[in-house]
């Protein structure tokens, strides 16, 4: 096989052996569940541990006077600074996840049968620079609220773990580079909207030249966004040998209901 579409000796369908899932979904339904236990039970299990289970991670104390000054003032006011500390912890550490994914990107498109309309070695390198730069304003807002850019924030933690998979389609090398283009195109999904929760933030506790440069960040990945759709949609397209369609200059709208 050249390509994943190609016809091989796939068999995982279950009407590749009638007999045989026949077989699986009987014994499935005749067996007892472990236990004698119900997806109730299951769940008030998982309820009991997500009650009394502790937080993934926590917050590190601010590095300064002055950043411990600032967080008792806004902690005065009733406000949790430490929420935005972490949500700029979290963009740092998946900007520079983006910059890593941009990397990989290029390696794969160097190996890619390419399709009119599918990214460019210099679409990609400018979207790698803007994921660097974009890291290192990050980097300055953090230490600019007295904390630390190294530390990993409990919103880094999770939004890596959540991500990791995207980063190994892109270093696989049997996947191909629409496939990869999906992929990144959830990363971009989320990028946009957390850069706007980000920006929303910022202004809260007061810091508007903070959010206007979130805000800068966020036109950028917006920029990003319309350019990995359109390249997840001409090289599918491409792939199937059809005819590329022309940019579109807004998002599809659904049709109006009848």
């Amino acid at each position: 096989m050249k390509k994943p579409t190609d016809l091989g000796s796939n068999r995982t369908g279950a009407q590749a052996s009638p007999v045989d899932a026949k077989k699986t979904a009987e014994g499935a339904s005749s067996s007892p569940l472990i236990d004698g236990g119900t997806a109730a039970d299951l769940a008030a299990e998982r309820l009991g541990w997500a009650q009394d289970a502790e937080p993934v991670g926590s917050m590190p104390p601010p590095l300064s006077v002055t950043g411990a000054i600032k967080s008792a003032v806004e902690m005065l006011k009733g406000n949790e600074p430490t929420v935005l500390l972490d949500k700029i912890g979290e963009r740092l550490a998946f900007e520079r996840t983006g910059v890593r994914l941009y990397e990989a990107l290029l390696t794969k498109l160097a190996a890619a049968d390419l399709h009119e309309g599918g990214p460019t070695q210099a679409e990609v390198l400018r979207i790698r620079d803007d994921e660097l730069r974009h890291f290192s304003e990050l980097k300055e807002a953090m230490e600019s609220l007295g904390g630390d850019p190294t530390a990993m924030s409990p919103c880094a933690d999770v939004t890596a773990v959540a991500s990791s998979g995207v980063g190994k389609v892109l270093s696989d090398p049997r996947t191909t580079l629409s496939q990869c283009l999906e992929a990144l195109l959830m990363v971009e999904l989320v990028d946009n909207d957390s850069w706007a929760v980000l920006a929303t933030l910022a202004d809260g506790f007061g810091k508007k030249e903070m959010a206007e440069r979130f805000r800068w960040a966020l036109a950028d990945e917006a920029q990003h966004l319309d350019m990995v759709r359109r390249w997840v949609n001409q090289e599918i397209i491409g792939q199937a040998g059809l005819a590329p369609t022309p940019p579109q200059g807004e998002a599809l709208q659904p049709p109006a209901s009848v």
